[in-house]
């Protein structure tokens, strides 16, 4: 993954958080994470995992390419 494309997953993870009013706290509650876990994924310290990228997905109803920046519409096709 291009490191423009990786820097966009962690800036999109913590654009939907934020854009929901969770913490980092709450989220990691809701995927079942160590809240330190989950920090250092949204913080691009830890590399996302495909798992990672779907239960985000999942979480904000969005797709997964979304999440990946590989498109702008957060509509799912599923």
């Amino acid at each position: 993954m291009k490191n423009n494309k990786k820097n966009t997953v962690y800036q999109r993870v913590r654009d939907l958080r934020e854009d929901m009013d969770y913490t980092q706290a709450k989220v990691a509650e809701k995927l079942n994470l160590h809240p330190t876990q989950y920090r250092r994924y949204e913080n691009g310290i830890t590399t996302v995992t495909a798992d990672f990228i779907v239960n985000i997905a999942k979480l904000y109803d969005v797709s997964t390419d979304y999440v990946l920046g590989l498109t702008n519409d957060k509509r799912k096709f599923w």
